[in-house]
């Protein structure tokens, strides 16, 4: 009697489920979003790297695949985060409230059903079974009364001191106490005959109600099961034909990585197969003339002061580019192009500090493919002060002993009379 509350406590525990089935889809979901959103980003600062490092050609190309091919399988991901939440997810919500209707006074109206058939059920049986523990119960008692009398008449006919009427009362409590335990055994074997009788029908009414709940319990397996078919269909990405295209891309661009055409391309932008600018004569203007004049008036100053040394330039496309930019302070600083480049074209214009700064690329793994490689050269090269030893030409020698916004006065260490418009003319000391 009562066992049924262990099916009805199953109708609550399949609500329950439910429950923890859309939280296992979602967790799941946001594991998918994040790893996506995870491609992305690693796709895009690598695509960055790469494009501002030193490889080229083919197989940049091909190690820049790999960064299309995360930003291609990250949607794919937000795909599969969209199907999980927007139909897995939503599809059990809504069985889930068509199926378990809630009352106002608390619980599910299927487990009140359920238990109110059980009880029904149950009922009648269970008030004969009672009547049957109760029968039962007498008839023991009975039998324990009259062995108890059997014992003291037996032990009274020992006793001589016990007068016959007394013994009169021992016999006939005996033969009561039998009369007893034939009447409650008699009325015990007829409630239980009638328990018995009433078995198959509570067996049947009973079960009734207990194939109605395996009816229900039934919807809902089979309902798990379909949305666990559904979520293997969402989450397996190996039957996705966009997904198998991705990686057949991927290993296609790779492939085409020609070694031999990476030095060919090399030799010709960057190689002696690059176009040449030759010095050639030129003849003296008298705006240069006019220019070196006002320069000159400038000139007047007690000392030079660096304030920075840039050297910039797309290698790629005029690797033979590069500028410096210096100041020269006289009342106020003023600042000049310098390190003049012969094999530079008469427009282009050196980049200051700030652009410098500017068009640095953090996390950069080894150098830049932009950087450029001082031209500059001369009989002195090891007593020039302006020259690095930086393996990336990028950096100011000048930097590590005072910061960028100081003004240094520096020391010539030798004659040098300005050739072009640009440059000083100083002495020794």
């Amino acid at each position: 009697v009562g066992n049924y509350k262990r099916t009805v406590k199953r109708i609550d525990d399949g609500h329950r489920l439910c429950n923890d089935l859309m939280n296992c889809i979602h967790e799941r979901a946001r594991i998918e979003k994040v790893y996506a959103q995870q491609l992305t980003e690693w796709a895009k600062r690598w695509k960055q790297l790469v494009e501002k490092g030193p490889q080229y050609g083919t197989v940049e190309r091909a190690w820049c695949a790999f960064m299309s091919e995360a930003e291609k399988v990250s949607e794919l991901h937000l795909e599969v985060k969209g199907s999980l939440m927007n139909e897995d997810f939503e599809k059990i919500k809504n069985w889930q409230k068509e199926a378990f209707h809630k009352q106002m006074m608390g619980g599910f109206k299927e487990t009140k059903e359920a238990e109110d058939g059980f009880r029904k059920a149950q009922k009648p049986w269970a008030k004969k079974l009672k009547e049957v523990e109760a029968a039962k119960k007498a008839y023991h008692a009975a039998c324990k009364e009259e062995k108890l009398a059997i014992s003291r008449e037996t032990n009274s006919k020992a006793d001589p001191a016990l007068n016959p009427e007394q013994l009169k009362k021992l016999q006939d409590k005996v033969e009561r106490s039998k009369q007893d335990v034939l009447k409650t055994k008699e009325k015990y074997e007829k409630s239980l005959k009638e328990l018995d009788n009433a078995t198959p029908q509570y067996m049947e009414n009973m079960e009734q109600v207990f194939e109605q709940c395996q009816q229900f319990e039934e919807k809902r397996l089979r309902f798990f099961r379909e949305v666990l078919l559904e979520v293997q269909k969402h989450l397996d990405l190996s039957n996705v034909a966009s997904y198998k295209n991705i990686y057949r891309e991927l290993e296609q661009n790779i492939k085409t990585a020609d070694a031999v055409e990476d030095l060919r391309w090399f030799r010709a932008n960057q190689g002696p197969g690059m176009s040449m600018n030759w010095p050639q004569f030129e003849e003296w203007s008298a705006d240069l003339n006019r220019t070196l004049s006002r320069r000159e008036k400038k000139k007047a100053s007690d000392g030079v002061t660096l304030t920075g040394i840039n050297q910039t330039g797309d290698q790629v496309s005029q690797p033979n580019k590069h500028s410096s930019s210096l100041s020269v302070q006289s009342n106020t600083v003023q600042s000049v192009q310098s390190s003049y480049n012969p094999f530079e074209d008469e427009e282009d214009t050196g980049s200051t500090v700030s652009e410098k700064e500017d068009n640095k690329i953090k996390n950069v793994s080894s150098y830049e493919k932009n950087q450029s490689y001082p031209t500059d050269w001369s009989d002195e090269e090891s007593n020039n002060p302006f020259s690095s030893t930086d393996a990336n030409g990028d950096t100011n020698p000048f930097d590590e002993d005072t910061p960028p916004a100081m003004e240094v006065r520096v020391r010539a260490l030798y004659d040098y009379e300005g050739q072009e418009q640009d440059e000083l003319s100083f002495k020794a000391g």
